[in-house]
């Protein structure tokens, strides 16, 4: 996607402060807002990780932790989770969540920014990221750090929003995304930041596509491939660190 004339306001205290004061109705406004279609999507990112009982996994930008959760139960507790996220009241809500349904899995959460990472190199045998990228303030940086802390040969993964090219549809999608979905969201989650116009407009300026795929190739990560999901609505960006 490209960069409109009025970039969008990224800073780290404004996203931070913004996604704060949303966090008690984060989750049900994601199922809402997607008829539950967000956690079908985040299944299909666990699925597509070839998992082993080796080094931990790391999820970035997790939120309040649903696909740390996942990953949690799909290895059983054989290697940890971390979830890590620069918005404390998330992570609140990510470990309360932790403790009443999964409590036996090994899952951390803490709070950190994506762009410094407090891990050492090659930590990890997988790196994930689910509609948290576009968050950060510079998606390079972040895209550099996710690369630098997984394993070599492990997987990257990035699951994110893009705009759908079917025509007809990808109108009906955009008059919702654009002019319905932050009226809802702002009367459901009221907030004095406009975190749900800043949704449809971080969308639409941040990289998706090829163009996504080749920013992940330039910082170590090869064999990138593109999966859209329901359309186009989202997208699955899976590739490999670099030996």
């Amino acid at each position: 996607m490209t960069s409109s004339s009025c970039e969008v306001d990224k800073s780290g205290d404004r996203v931070r402060d913004m996604f704060a004061q949303i966090a008690p109705r984060y989750d049900l406004m994601n199922h809402l807002l997607s008829l539950g279609i967000d956690i079908s999507w985040r299944r299909q990112v666990v699925r597509r990780l070839n998992l082993s009982s080796e080094l931990p996994i790391l999820d970035c930008c997790t939120g309040t932790g649903d696909l740390a959760l996942m990953l949690a139960k799909r290895v059983q507790g054989r290697v940890e989770v971390v979830g890590t996220d620069f918005c404390n009241p998330m992570l609140e809500i990510a470990t309360d969540k932790h403790q009443r349904k999964c409590s036996g899995y090994p899952v951390r959460f803490l709070q950190a920014d994506t762009q410094q990472l407090p891990f050492e190199d090659s930590a990890f045998q997988a790196v994930t990221v689910a509609f948290g990228l576009r968050n950060v303030q510079d998606t390079d940086t972040g895209l550099r750090e996710m690369a630098r802390v997984c394993s070599p040969g492990g997987q990257v993964c990035v699951l994110e929003f893009s705009e759908p090219s079917l025509p007809g549809f990808r109108q009906a999608y955009q008059a919702y995304f654009h002019q319905v979905l932050p009226r809802i969201g702002q009367r459901l989650a009221k907030n004095n930041r406009e975190a749900y116009d800043y949704l449809p407009q971080s969308v639409a300026q941040f990289p998706s596509g090829r163009e996504l795929a080749q920013r992940m190739e330039s910082v170590g990560i090869e064999n990138v491939s593109i999966t859209p999901l329901s359309m186009g609505i989202a997208s699955i960006y899976l590739g490999e660190k670099r030996n």
